[in-house]
């Protein structure tokens, strides 16, 4: 799924839980995208489509979700993956197009 960064304005705020049973907010932020930029060398909107950019990029939302929130979150990327499932990470990628969807309607609307 390749998004550009302008879609995730309207991204919902949801919820990861991890398999420990923590609960984390999830969203896209200036610092989610930068923190992608750092980890793959890409800007967001050149995302592969491939799950590990998918994985990546949802750390990079619940850790900078966390450090806004002002949750303690300190799992690697790693770390994370070890415990998030895939259902989680389906259920991302879900609100992501559900997002692209509203925000290409919002866009048509304006015109």
């Amino acid at each position: 799924m390749r998004l550009g960064h302008k879609i995730y304005k309207t991204m919902a705020k949801i919820k990861i839980t991890a398999s420990d049973g923590k609960v984390y907010p999830c969203r896209m932020t200036n610092g989610a995208m930068l923190r992608f930029k750092h980890e793959t060398g890409r800007d967001v909107s050149a995302m592969d489509g491939g799950m590990a950019d998918d994985i990546i990029l949802i750390w990079c939302c619940v850790a900078s979700a966390c450090v806004a929130d002002g949750i303690e979150f300190n799992y690697s990327c790693e770390e994370f993956s070890d415990r998030v499932d895939i259902e989680e990470l389906q259920s991302f990628n879900v609100s992501m197009q559900a997002d692209a969807v509203a925000g290409a309607k919002k866009k048509t609307e304006k015109k």
